[in-house]
């Protein structure tokens, strides 16, 4: 550890973490292409039992590496390394992460609104004559060439329906709004050093967290297995995937997040003057509670 001084800001010797993280992430990128490349090539069959365990070592490594160096930040916050320059410069980073955050739902609702209101009535309208899209109508939602769930002239693919917003989407609109809530109180209870109330505030907002994760998992099965639903299902299929996979990404990663919290609450960390750590979980589980709320309107009420 570097010697800190009120005057200068805290700086930690370098870490071999990074390096070790990026082998993992080059493990589980690799075991993954052996893994589709088997699926389709018989070929290459052989490469599909080590496809699976580079996936595993991988995810392992990183998973260990993270929570390592995760409990080396840990050291260096509840050491008094961190004073209130690195604490005003923790806070303008989170805010910039979040806003890049933004931008990065906002790129994928923007491919949304274009497929749905300018590319898909345009390809449906726009010369019909000489379409090479047969039988293709604009409607939404659109699963591509030959089929559209709207249309009365043909039937579409196999077994396909439009997910709908009642059933698991609502259970899981309402998990992540109460969630908020609890993270909330138990903010409350850490200001009023109620120590009782943060700790169980942040164990509800874990296993809320979960359970939303297990019903997204629920609806994928069954928009998969029941509904037809897969991300070659056209616009519509590769639209949903996207926006409620990297969401539910997010939430698996919030999720995390907010056990380490979790557990440094149990451990009697954070006071009501200091506590950024806690501050910045919750900023990152509120933005992925609204961008929820967007995606439940978007993609499964209108």
């Amino acid at each position: 550890m570097a010697t800190h001084s009120n005057h200068h800001y805290f700086v930690p010797h370098g870490a071999i973490y990074p390096s070790i993280i990026s082998a993992g992430i080059l493990s589980l990128a690799t075991g993954f292409v052996f893994s589709v490349a088997t699926d389709k090539n018989k070929d290459l069959a052989y490469l599909t039992a080590p496809g699976k365990w580079m996936m595993i070592i991988g995810l392992l490594i990183i998973v260990a590496m993270t929570f390592k160096w995760m409990g080396s930040v840990i050291t260096e916050s509840v050491t008094g390394k961190f004073q209130k320059w690195e604490d005003k410069s923790f806070r303008i980073g989170m805010i910039v992460f979040i806003c890049s955050e933004v931008a990065f739902f906002a790129a994928f609702f923007g491919a949304l609104f274009y497929m749905r209101v300018l590319s898909v009535p345009e390809l449906a309208s726009y010369l019909p004559d000489i379409t090479p899209y047969k039988d293709f109508i604009g409607t939404w939602p659109s699963i591509g060439p030959g089929g559209n769930v709207l249309g009365t002239e043909y039937v579409p693919p196999a077994n396909f329906k439009p997910m709908h917003w009642s059933g698991l989407p609502l259970i899981n609109t309402v998990l992540l709004l109460t969630s908020g809530a609890t993270i909330t109180w138990a903010h409350w209870g850490l200001i009023k050093k109620n120590r009782k109330q943060l700790i169980i505030g942040m164990a509800l907002t874990v296993a809320l967290g979960v359970a939303f994760l297990l019903c997204q998992a629920a609806e994928y099965k069954e928009a998969y297995h029941e509904m037809g639903l897969t991300l070659g299902s056209g616009a519509y299929g590769a639209t949903f995937f996207m926006l409620t996979g990297f969401h539910g990404f997010h939430v698996l990663l919030g999720t995390t997040m907010l056990i380490v919290i979790l557990l440094r609450c149990m451990k009697g960390h954070f006071t009501p003057e200091n506590h950024f750590g806690f501050e910045g979980v919750a900023w990152y589980w509120h933005f992925v509670d609204v961008v929820w709320l967007g995606l439940f309107i978007f993609v499964y009420m209108l």
